[in-house]
C-alpha cells in the first residue's frame, strides 16, 4: 500500500457497525455507515494493523416477529432471507469486513446467555412488575422526557404501547456515576464532541432501570433467558453483545483481548447513527461495566441521510435503495458520494440530481478525464514508469476525526492540480524528449493519487495502479466513469 506505517501502540484494530434489523431491505443510511467503517478498516490495515471488521444482522424482537407473521413465514426463514440481502452489501459496495455475525447463530446465543449470567451474578438483573411506554418502532421503552406530544420523536405516527407485566430489569441506575466518570476520563469517547455532551446530559438526568426481557407467551422470538423458560431476552440487550460474541467471546479469550482490548487499553471502535447514541454510548457501556469487561475505545456517531431535507421513510416513498444506485453507476460512484457529499457528523441530503452532478463533475470530468488524457498521451509517446514511488502522505489527521469529506477533498485538490499541470505544460506541443519527461511526471502524479484513493475507491484505484505500473501504459478502452447524460 502507498501509506507509510507509523509507530503504533497496538498492532490490532477493531471496528464494528451497528447491526441493522432484518425487517426491511438495506437502505442508503446503513450503506453510509458501513462504507465509513470500511474506509477506516482499510486505512488501519494499510498502516500495518491486524484489523477485525465486524458487521451483521440483528434478528430478534417484536418488529421482526410481526413481519414474519405478516409474510406467513416462520421467523428464522424470514431472517435467513433478509440476512442474505444485507450480506450482499459486501459485493455491492466492495467492502472488506471479515465478520458477518447473525444474532440467531448458536455462538451468539451462548455468549448472550453467558453475559446475562455475569450481570445476574453482579445483582444488576432483577425481576419486577412495571408499567412502561413502549415504542415498537424503536423496540425500546420511552420515558416522558423523550416524548414529544406523547409520541416517540423517531416514530411519531405510531402509538406507544402501555405495558404492565413482570419482566427482568437491568440496574441502569447503578451506573450513572460510573458513566459520567467514563465520559470525564475519556473526552473523546464519543465523536463528534456535541454527541458526547448530549449523552452526558442524558446520563446526568437520572437514569432509570430498563427491561431486559419479554414474556415468551407474548413475544416468543428471542434468546431464552437462562433458567427461566417463561422469558426471552429483550432485543437490545441481546443485540449489543454481538460486538464481543463476534470475537468468539467468552471461549476465545486471546482473540477478544487482542481486538477488544483490556480495561486499561480498550481498542474497540464503533460506528453508529445518531438514533443509536443512547444504546451505544450509555446502555452498552453500562452493560460492559456490569459484566466486568473493557469499555469501548471510541464511538463515532453519524447523522441521517435525508431526501430534500426530509428523513427518509417508506411511508413517504423517498427511501433510496443502494443496490439500485450501484447497479446503474457502480459501487465506487456511490462510495464517493457518501464519503464526499454526506457530512460525517450532521444530517445530509441525497438526491438523484445532486448525485448525477457530483458524478459528472468529479468522477467523469475530473478523475476519469484526467486518466484518459494522460494515458492516451503516454501511449502515443511510448511512456512507461521504469520505477514508481509509493505515495507517503499521512491522512491520519482527517481520518482520526472521521472527517472523510476532508480527506476526499485533499485528494481531489491533487487531481485538480495535476489537471492544471497538463494544461499548463501542454505536452502535446513539446518535442519528444520534453514530452516524455513531463508525461512521466504526470504518470507518477496520477499513480500517487491512486495510492491515496485505495482506501476510498478501491476498485477505481486498483484499475489506475494496474494501468500505470504495467510494462506499457495504455489508455483504457472505456472511460473509468462514463458521463451521465440527463
Amino acid at each position: 500500500m502507498g501509506i507509510t506505517p507509523k509507530k503504533l501502540m497496538s498492532n490490532y484494530y477493531y471496528i464494528t457497525t451497528t447491526l441493522p434489523y432484518v425487517n426491511a431491505d438495506p437502505h442508503i443510511g446503513f450503506a453510509l455507515e458501513i462504507v465509513q467503517a470500511d474506509v477506516l478498516a482499510r486505512y488501519y490495515q494499510a498502516l500495518g494493523k491486524k484489523v477485525f471488521f465486524n458487521t451483521g444482522t440483528d434478528e430478534h424482537g417484536q418488529k421482526i416477529y410481526q413481519k414474519a407473521l405478516q409474510n406467513h413465514q416462520d421467523p428464522q426463514t424470514y431472517c435467513d432471507t433478509y440476512a442474505a440481502k444485507f450480506n450482499l452489501l459486501k459485493q455491492k459496495l466492495n467492502l472488506s469486513y471479515n465478520s458477518f455475525i447473525r444474532t440467531t447463530q448458536e455462538s451468539h446465543i451462548r455468549a448472550a446467555q453467558h453475559f446475562w449470567n455475569l450481570c445476574l451474578q453482579k445483582e444488576d438483573i432483577y425481576k419486577a412488575n412495571q408499567e412502561i411506554k413502549y415504542c415498537v418502532g424503536c423496540e425500546m421503552e420511552k420515558t416522558d422526557s423523550e416524548l414529544i406530544d406523547g409520541k416517540c420523536s423517531l416514530h411519531p405516527n405510531q402509538d406507544l404501547e402501555i405495558r404492565l407485566e413482570e419482566n427482568y430489569f437491568f440496574r441502569f441506575s447503578n451506573y450513572q456515576d460510573k458513566l459520567i466518570e467514563l465520559y470525564q476520563d475519556n473526552k473523546n469517547l464519543v465523536i463528534p464532541q456535541f454527541r458526547q455532551e448530549e449523552i452526558k446530559n442524558f446520563v446526568e438526568s437520572n437514569l432509570q432501570d430498563f427491561s431486559v426481557s419479554r414474556l415468551k407467551t407474548k413475544m416468543p422470538w428471542g434468546i431464552p433467558v437462562p433458567n427461566d423458560p417463561d422469558h426471552v431476552m429483550y432485543v437490545w440487550f441481546d443485540a449489543l453483545i454481538n460486538y464481543i460474541s463476534s470475537l468468539g467471546w467468552p471461549e476465545n479469550n486471546p482473540n477478544f483481548t487482542n481486538y477488544w482490548g483490556t480495561i486499561d487499553q480498550p481498542r474497540a471502535v464503533q460506528v453508529a447513527g445518531k438514533d443509536n447514541l443512547r444504546q451505544q454510548a450509555a446502555i452498552w457501556q453500562a452493560m460492559l461495566m456490569s459484566a466486568g469487561l473493557p469499555n469501548s475505545k471510541q464511538i463515532f456517531i453519524h447523522g441521517f441521510v435525508t431526501s430534500s431535507g426530509v428523513k427518509m421513510s417508506k411511508s413517504l416513498g423517498n427511501v433510496v435503495n443502494p443496490f439500485d444506485i450501484v447497479d446503474k453507476y457502480g459501487h465506487d460512484a456511490l462510495r464517493y458520494y457518501l464519503l464526499k457529499e454526506i457530512h460525517p457528523y450532521n444530517d445530509s441530503d441525497f438526491t438523484q440530481a445532486r448525485f448525477i452532478d457530483i458524478y459528472n463533475s468529479d468522477l467523469a470530468n475530473g478523475l476519469g478525464n484526467l486518466v484518459q488524457r494522460v494515458t492516451k498521451m503516454c501511449e502515443q509517446n511510448d511512456v512507461s514508469l521504469a520505477y514508481h514511488q509509493d505515495y507517503c502522505h499521512k491522512q491520519s489527521q482527517h481520518l482520526n476525526n472521521y472527517a472523510f469529506h476532508l480527506a476526499i477533498q485533499d485528494i481531489w485538490k491533487l487531481i485538480s492540480e495535476t489537471d492544471k499541470k497538463v494544461n499548463d505544460q501542454k505536452p502535446w506541443q513539446l518535442d519528444t524528449i520534453k514530452a516524455k519527461q513531463i508525461l512521466t511526471e504526470l504518470a507518477q502524479d496520477i499513480l500517487s493519487i491512486a495510492w491515496r484513493l485505495q482506501i476510498f475507491l478501491p476498485d477505481t484505484a486498483d484499475k489506475i495502479i494496474k494501468i500505470f505500473t504495467s510494462e506499457k501504459i495504455l489508455a483504457p478502452e472505456a472511460p473509468l466513469f462514463p458521463r451521465i447524460n440527463n
